[in-house]
């Protein structure tokens, strides 16, 4: 069974960061393309940022140039830092193995992140 676990996340003041954590168990992390998605209260969860096997990136528009996903395959974990925060990026935001052909996704519990001075 594949676990993912956050952590990370808390709350902040606006223009202030946070860098979330996403250990995965299991073998063959490296072979996954990983993902953070985010869901605030009333909204449906989505994108915000992807890393391939390869370590191509990609963002969503609302966060490009403050946020940089990365990862590690040696410590099995990705990351997601998190620069000049805005009230709009408050949400419980979770780690995702992407699925491949052979095995499904996998979702992490989430972390709460809070942006309020």
């Amino acid at each position: 069974q594949v676990q993912l676990v956050e952590s990370g996340g808390g709350l902040v003041q606006p223009g202030g960061s946070l860098r979330l954590s996403c250990a995965a168990s299991g073998s063959l992390f490296s072979i996954y393309d990983m993902g953070w998605y985010r869901q605030a209260p009333g909204k449906q969860r989505e994108l915000v940022a992807g890393i391939t096997s390869g370590g191509s990136t990609n963002y969503a528009d609302s966060v490009k140039g403050r946020f940089t996903i990365s990862r590690d395959n040696a410590k099995n974990t990705v990351y997601l830092q998190m620069n000049d925060l805005k009230p709009e990026d408050a949400a419980v935001y979770y780690c995702k193995r992407e699925p491949n052909k052979w095995r499904p996704g996998y979702w992490g519990q989430g972390t709460q992140v809070t942006v309020s001075s």
